[in-house]
């Protein structure tokens, strides 16, 4: 059955009838993926091959299996840091309440002069009214609060099969209203550790039993209760009528790229066939789609895109996955895991990050008729998320976007995840134009590398799709993970530095031990009232910097979103 999925198998088969019989892999896509190319899992790098050099820098792995377990080499310290460093930041409060000490996402929304933060997972949600920053209120809970004995009990918890997807929340000047469009994603993350021996988890999640696609609800107040759900819609799009359980596909990934009327822009994996991604966890390679939103009540699918090396069965797909140097090693992630990257709700380029796929720029001037512009690739980088975001906040200006992975291994047992400046002035010949510098830490600390500092260290991402105001011309605030917020200038793009941090301390008494390494996974920045939002394991830092400007600690002046 494998075979006839796998084209490029039948093709080139005298590597093939040599190799070992594969696990029993049960899923059909799953085995063609796996047997698509020779095994070239990552061996675990010899102890003297990476580490602390003379002159105190760490020198990291070329490469590296996946891992969930600590890697300590001589030189880190033995202890979670305690202490916090800044630089041209003050923290302005500091409120000890976790969602969930490894991911959030946040949204922020005015209704009537109040300011009101969503801070959520999937089933695990906080709405907070931060209309007085140093008064934060929380005003409701739905799932958990996690504490140093880790999730607890859920308490009043969404009903079964429903969550709360990655948002976006725009004006909609047809229903006069705010609109909220939330994904619905396949669960991975304590389902599925590998996908090769794990057959109940795979069939569990093609079999879903909850909605892949996306829900459109109209917001008549800040609370859940005032939302109405206005549509909904399965990215299964060759089954759209397909009932919960019987729905094709990944659903839609992380947060839609939605800007109010006119049209949204989302990743996902339209069925099973997208299947040719290494990642251990992930049965699925996303692509893009391109939604109608102008009536949010009625979703129109205008168009699908995907790149070669995503689809099972499809010859061209195939051969460009095998000669992809990441396949067959059982740890990369391929394909899209955020939408297509837009400087502004009109804009005729999108850009899209794609994992070990690369970066490619997109003509979306016919949304109806999504073209590649052009493509990049980047040398293997794992493990580790190797292209997941995009900065477009200076593109305009400069013609330069900014491109990164992230780190999945702690302890720095990974290559180091450079964020990667390219030139797209031309979009059809962009040019990696060089790589933002490494943070450093300050000469107080009692280490010269954060690699030493223990848990992970990396670039995430510059916040949130919609933040409130404007982004800051020449400045690019990344989360680093445990070297907190690093503030980038970017004023003279060919010599970036970083002239503002703020390094969060670690706290041992207030997070489960599993969950230590990942000290900060989130920035939110209030453009309008110069607030950095700094999400933690253990709560959520307020920050102020002269870089942005001076801090209003009152309401807003202007409603978020814009009502334009």
């Amino acid at each position: 059955m494998t075979l006839l999925f796998c084209q490029v198998c039948l093709a080139e088969s005298s590597w093939y009838e040599s190799k070992n019989t594969p696990p029993n892999i049960q899923d059909e896509m799953v085995r063609a993926q796996f047997t698509i190319a020779i095994d070239k899992t990552p061996s675990a790098p010899s102890s003297g091959s990476y580490g602390m050099l003379k002159d105190g820098l760490f020198t990291h792995p070329k490469q590296a299996p996946s891992s969930h377990s600590s890697h300590p080499f001589k030189g880190q310290l033995d202890y979670w840091d305690q202490k916090s460093y800044s630089k041209n930041i003050k923290v302005e409060a500091y409120y000890p309440i976790q969602v969930e000490p490894f991911h959030t996402w946040q949204n922020i929304v005015d209704f009537d002069g109040r300011r009101y933060l969503y801070q959520y997972v999937r089933r695990d949600l906080k709405v907070f009214d931060i209309t007085e920053p140093k008064e934060v209120k929380l005003l409701l809970t739905k799932g958990h609060t996690w504490g140093p004995e880790g999730a607890g009990s859920e308490v009043n918890p969404f009903p079964e099969g429903d969550m709360m997807g990655a948002a976006s929340v725009a004006w909609s000047e047809k229903r006069q209203a705010y609109i909220m469009v939330q994904a619905y994603e396949v669960r991975r993350f304590g389902l599925l550790d590998n996908k090769y021996s794990q057959p109940d988890k795979v069939n569990a999640i093609r079999n879903s039993l909850h909605l892949k696609g996306f829900k459109v609800y109209e917001m008549k107040g800040p609370l859940p209760k005032d939302w109405q759900l206005i549509a909904e819609r399965t990215s299964d799009v060759e089954h759209p009528d397909a009932p919960i359980g019987k729905q094709q596909g990944s659903g839609i990934r992380d947060i839609p790229a939605y800007y109010g009327d006119g049209t949204m822009y989302v990743a996902a994996a339209p069925d099973r066939r997208h299947a040719l991604t290494e990642y251990p966890n992930d049965l699925y390679s996303a692509g893009y789609q391109a939604w109608d939103m102008s009536d949010p009540t009625n979703p129109i699918l205008l168009d699908t895109l995907s790149v070669d090396g995503q689809i099972v069965g499809n010859l061209q797909h195939e051969k460009a996955y095998i000669n992809n140097p990441r396949s067959g090693n059982r740890t990369s992630w391929m394909g899209a895991r955020m939408p297509l990257f837009l400087a502004k709700k009109d804009s005729q380029i999108g850009y899209a990050a794609m994992g070990g796929l690369g970066f490619y720029v997109v003509d979306i001037s016919d949304p109806k008729h999504m073209k590649i512009v052009s493509h990049l690739d980047f040398p293997p980088s794992v493990a580790g998320t190797e292209g997941d975001f995009i900065d477009v906040s200076q593109v305009d200006e400069t013609g330069l976007v900014y491109y990164s992975g992230y780190p999945l291994n702690e302890d720095c047992y990974e290559p180091y995840k450079n964020i990667y400046i390219i030139d797209v002035s031309n979009p059809k010949t962009p040019i990696i134009q060089g790589v933002m510098p490494r943070p450093k830490p300050p000469k107080e600390a009692l280490f010269s590398d954060f690699c030493q500092r223990r848990g992970s260290f990396g670039p995430k991402r510059t916040g949130a799709y919609h933040q409130p105001g404007h982004s800051r011309k020449g400045i690019l605030p990344y989360n680093f993970y445990n070297a907190g917020l690093q503030v980038f200038d970017i004023s003279d793009p060919k010599k970036p530095t970083i002239n503002a941090y703020f390094v969060p301390p670690f706290a041992p008494e207030k997070v489960a031990d599993y969950a230590m390494g990942n000290l900060s996974h989130s920035v939110y920045v209030e453009y309008d009232r110069n607030l950095f939002w700094l999400f933690t394991n253990h709560g959520f830092y307020i920050l102020s910097s002269p870089i942005l400007g001076k801090p209003n600690l009152n309401a807003p002046v202007k409603a978020w979103p814009p009502k334009v």
